[in-house]
């Protein structure tokens, strides 16, 4: 009887180890992650922005810190989603009246659907990014679509925005960057 007792007891004891240290790994960043402030919301005003590398319909690959320099308009998106369509034709006139300052990145959450089909029917010229892989999208912590941050020459996120936007709204946001 008292080997079963103590037997129950180590066996109790391995396993709380195994959790706590499974609870300790979860919470731990990955290699590849940066480590950013969230918020309930996502992402900190003000925090650098992690950078990521993905790959355009046309096949090219951006990475955000090459744009550094530059102000960025980056965009959460899916091709289901009402509101952004709706302010896809916005985006798009405000990409041919914006500048070489100023770079649009619309990182698409459903690349599995017809992307491409949506931006030649829509004429959507600016680049269109595909998180085939969900990554980006868990990064930033996108909790509603369309979502967009507004991130300086420094690589800091200095605005975000959660809903559709107009084209007036674009150009406050983007002037208000450094």
């Amino acid at each position: 009887m008292v080997k079963k007792v103590i037997a129950a007891i180590v066996l109790i004891s391995l396993l709380t180890v195994a959790i706590v240290q499974a609870m300790e790994k979860k919470n731990e960043p990955q290699n590849n992650e940066q480590t950013t402030t969230p918020t309930a919301n996502g992402l900190k005003i003000g925090a650098k922005a992690p950078d990521f590398e993905l790959k355009t319909l046309t096949g090219e690959t951006v990475k955000l810190s090459s744009l550094k320099g530059k102000k960025v308009m980056l965009n959460f998106w899916a091709t289901w989603c009402p509101p952004c369509k709706a302010e896809m034709p916005e985006m798009e006139k405000f990409y041919q009246s914006a500048g070489k300052d100023i770079v649009i990145l619309a990182v698409n959450i459903d690349p599995q659907n017809d992307v491409k089909g949506f931006a030649d029917k829509n004429g959507i010229t600016f680049p269109i990014l595909l998180d085939e892989k969900d990554h980006v999208n868990q990064v930033y912590q996108i909790l509603s679509i369309p979502t967009t941050y507004f991130i300086d020459s420094n690589g800091t996120i200095q605005n975000k925005f959660t809903g559709g936007m107009n084209l007036d709204m674009m150009k406050k946001y983007t002037s208000e960057l450094k």
